[in-house]
């Protein structure tokens, strides 16, 4: 899968769009089944290093889509294991280093694809070794966790770990109290989080903040109505949402902000609809996929989340999303 830019282009707002916004399924499902088609591209390469990101997002966007077969299964398995390290983590593609995020990746696509046996079968390590490599990057002093071996911590990996231990049902391998001790030190004035305590709150840092604490059933300790007022002010006159205050506009909030809302029951504090046009503007009909906001280049990644949020909101046609 290949994180390439276009070759689509989202309409300037007000220009070629139709009356009554639709959203392209069929476009955007060919659209993600071209991105591995590029090879003679140099962007496909100067991407590698998100390559398996860029199939999980690929693949979520498909089932999201009422696709979940339009990727090559047996292929995906394979590439996924390829990228798998004697220590048990995977890398963002063959011969690239282990990772937290990209092992979490790996764990996501095998359970989409209800893969986990071959992972089990085929793999380097089976799903316990993987579970070792994930618990072993937990700090079990300060409960944060690393990415890597080199040691750099931020809420994305604690939550990327705890996603990926409860899928593989190995939660119990990682000191999950501690995990939500250092989510609580990361908590801001404002009710937002941030990638480290005392780090600015940042509408990302709150999803992966507040799902931690999902998975980890403590969201009592979530202020809910400060934290909502935070998240709620993210929406601009366009419609669209920001990560933080002062920024633009971007469709990757749609599932940031939005999902952060929906875990706390205050997706009713933002206009929905507004939000939903502003996604649709985003699309190329054309060729398919979907900008950050409307005149720039699709791409994969602000593609499944885009659709990420329109399912939130309940957009006819799509499978329900789960908000963590």
């Amino acid at each position: 899968m290949s994180l390439v830019s276009g070759p689509g282009r989202a309409p300037s707002t007000g220009i070629g769009l139709p009356t009554e916004l639709q959203l392209v399924v069929e476009k955007h499902v060919q659209y993600i089944q071209s991105l591995d088609k590029r090879k003679d591209e140099l962007e496909y390469w100067l991407t590698e290093h998100l390559r398996l990101n860029g199939i999980y997002w690929g693949l979520t966007a498909l089932h999201l889509l009422r696709h979940p077969d339009a990727l090559p299964r047996q292929e995906t398995i394979e590439f996924v294991l390829s990228c798998q390290h004697a220590n048990g983590g995977f890398g963002a593609a063959p011969g690239h280093d282990a990772h937290m995020l990209y092992t979490v990746s790996a764990v996501q696509i095998l359970v989409t694809i209800d893969a986990l046996d071959e992972l089990d079968k085929h793999g380097r390590h089976d799903r316990n070794g993987v579970g070792r490599y994930i618990a072993g990057l937990q700090n079990r002093d300060d409960g944060s966790f690393a990415g890597d071996e080199w040691g750099e911590t931020d809420t994305r990996f604690l939550f990327g770990a705890l996603n990926a231990l409860s899928l593989l049902r190995l939660l119990p391998l990682v000191d999950v109290p501690k995990a939500v001790t250092h989510v609580q030190a990361c908590l801001n004035f404002d009710g937002g989080y941030g990638v480290s305590p005392g780090a600015e709150s940042h509408a990302g840092q709150v999803y992966v903040c507040v799902g931690a604490l999902a998975i980890a059933g403590q969201l009592d300790l979530v202020d809910r109505d400060r934290l909502g007022g935070w998240l709620s002010e993210r929406q601009l006159d366009s419609g669209g949402l920001n990560g933080r205050p002062e920024k633009l506009q971007d469709v990757c909030y749609s599932w940031w902000v939005g999902s952060s809302l929906a875990m706390i029951d205050k997706m009713h504090w933002i206009d929905q609809d507004k939000l939903a046009e502003f996604i649709l503007q985003c699309q190329d009909t054309k060729l398919g996929g979907i900008a950050d906001r409307p005149g720039d280049m699709v791409d994969v990644f602000h593609t499944v989340f885009a659709v990420a949020g329109l399912s939130l909101i309940g957009y006819p046609g799509l499978e329900p999303v789960d908000p963590v």
